[in-house]
């Protein structure tokens, strides 16, 4: 450990010397570059600084305050089945991460993963994971050499040849777990006669066979056999409360499930909430929209029309109408008082993924899988214009609450933003055809973008991607302001809060997260979802979350004083 005196006060660091001296400077000033990205991760050092002294090479990184895992197994016994769930829900994103900006770890082991001291946040994760400097830039070819193998008993064969791979990094988490839940050494567990783990055995306390298959698949000998992804690990384990991120919402947090709605639903895709707080809307596969009593959490009514599944669903600013859109290329307006279908607008050439109401309400957009958003006069039901600069399907819009800014996401990773020029004095002059101008595109995802949310004052534009992140964007600048960090999955639905301090985002990793905008931190995971969550909406008159997946149930999340 040393000390930063550059700054005041002096910030405790790591300085690590790297075993192969003997490397290029070119490459060594590569490596730092990657681990340099890599230290954005909440779960990995930052890396502050890098030098060569006297032929060697030094990394300088940020100090975690914590034990170890191999201390922490020696103070407190071996490890019990939740914690190892806990362990790989917190660490396998963290595997992920680095093997999506093409790093080998190359020495994960117990001593390398810090358990971090309690925080005053009950949601913080935990464990970190140190000491880069056995770490590779895996481009698709072997890249570890003979110096740098990691540790012995915990290194995968063919790491230990100098051909490390991704599925390396697992196989060495694999056996840093069946080292915690026995605290004997991996060479012990490992029956070199039958050429097979024996870890099963030496267990005091009976684990799952979910995790016995898990472990023995992350632990296999031959690379055919074993993950190859954290990806795959994480499809195979879950998530769901007992092995979630978050403490158990029921126990710990003041966000409450006050009900599930199972049944004969379908999958959820879209949920909305009514502007008076008192009614919720749903769309799912099975091409049904639910209306829904949130005051006595019953199904009022169910509106049947569409063809296929339906997709999105949104009401009307003074929550009169109901806009559902459907993969069946339609999108259907609704009279709620009677329950009526008042138009069918036909136009686009694809599904239609996303409906928004202008904050007026006389302007519908809707985006499609064809490429292109439409503007719909409400009155009418006539299409006003299509707006058209994406090269892939879009996925979803938005108004600002203003009414002014259009937001559309793409497959294309780019969003569209869109300005309304009236010639009348305001938004309810409608008749006068607004002009839509296409002010530009904010690029930074890597991959599809799912989902978009204006905050309650209009200033931020956030973002959920298959990438698995969240990005806020300052809408004045166009400037990425923060990037969200704690999805396995891809984010696919995004909501703020009424005051637009809190973002909600929904994820295909069975979660909901709650982010404090202010400092980008996660405050909360509520987790019972059984299968993806695909919906969120928030009550813009109490504090009222509801969330729907491909589990086919519906849950209510409201706010508890304890």
């Amino acid at each position: 450990m040393a000390v930063d005196e550059g700054e005041y006060p002096p910030v405790p660091c790591v300085v690590q010397r790297l075993q192969y001296q003997h490397q290029k400077i070119a490459v060594f000033e590569q490596k730092a570059g990657y681990l340099s990205e890599l230290g954005k991760h909440p779960q990995i050092p930052a890396l502050i600084a890098y030098f060569q002294d006297n032929q060697h090479f030094y990394l300088v990184q940020e100090w975690v305050a914590g034990a170890n895992l191999a201390q922490v197994v020696v103070e407190e016994g071996v490890f019990q089945e939740m914690q190892i769930w806990q362990l790989l829900t917190q660490i396998l994103p963290v595997v992920k991460f680095m093997s999506d900006r093409h790093i080998i770890h190359g020495d994960i082991k117990p001593q390398n993963i810090i358990r971090q001291f309690a925080s005053n946040s009950a949601n913080s994760k935990n464990f970190v994971l140190v000491d880069f400097g056995a770490a590779q830039i895996f481009t698709g070819v072997h890249q570890l050499t003979a110096n740098s193998v990691g540790s012995p008993e915990y290194t995968a064969p063919e790491q230990a040849k100098g051909q490390g791979v991704f599925a390396s990094d697992l196989y060495s988490l694999g056996v840093t777990c069946i080292y915690l839940l026995t605290q004997i050494s991996p060479f012990d567990l490992f029956d070199i006669a039958n050429d097979c783990w024996v870890w099963q055995q030496y267990l005091t306390m009976k684990v799952s066979d979910k995790l016995v298959k898990i472990l023995n698949k992350l632990v296999a000998k031959s690379l055919t056999q074993r993950f190859q992804s954290a990806d795959e690990v994480m499809l195979a384990m879950g998530v769901n409360p007992h092995i979630s991120i978050a403490k158990s919402p029921s126990q710990h947090s003041p966000w409450h499930t006050i009900t599930g709605k199972p049944g004969n639903l379908g999958s959820i895709n879209s949920l909305a909430i009514s502007p008076n707080g008192e009614r919720l809307a749903s769309g799912s596969d099975d091409k049904i929209i639910r209306l829904w009593n949130l005051n006595t959490q019953t199904l009022v009514n169910s509106l049947s029309g569409h063809s296929q599944a339906v997709t999105s669903v949104a009401f009307s600013p003074n929550g009169e109408v109901l806009a559902t859109a459907s993969d069946d290329k339609t999108i259907k307006l609704w009279h709620l008082q009677t329950a009526r279908e008042i138009f069918t607008l036909e136009g686009h050439l694809h599904a239609v993924k996303s409906v928004a109401f202008s904050p007026c309400g006389q302007i519908l957009a809707s985006g499609s899988w064809d490429k292109q958003v439409k503007l719909w006069d409400i009155s009418t039901g006539k299409e006003m214009s299509t707006l058209k600069a994406h090269q892939l399907q879009v996925s979803a819009v938005a108004f600002s609450p203003q009414g002014r800014l259009l937001a559309s996401a793409s497959f294309d990773r780019t969003v569209c933003l869109w300005q309304m020029s009236l010639t009348g004095e305001s938004e309810e002059k409608v008749a006068n055809h607004p002009h839509f101008t296409f002010l530009g595109t904010l690029e930074g995802h890597t991959r599809a973008i799912l989902a978009v949310a204006f905050s309650s004052d209009g200033k931020i534009l956030a973002t959920g991607s298959d990438d698995n992140t969240i990005k806020l964007w300052d809408i004045k600048t166009g400037q990425i302001i923060g990037t969200l960090l704690g999805h396995s999955w891809s984010v696919v639905a995004l909501a703020f809060s009424t005051n637009g301090t809190i973002l909600i985002s929904a994820s295909w990793d069975k979660t909901i997260k709650l982010w404090q905008v202010s400092t980008n931190q996660e405050i909360l995971t509520l987790a019972s979802h059984l299968d993806s969550v695909c919906a969120v909406a928030v009550s813009p008159v109490t504090q009222l979350i509801a969330s729907g997946g491909k589990d086919k149930t519906i849950k209510l999340w409201q706010f508890v004083k304890n």
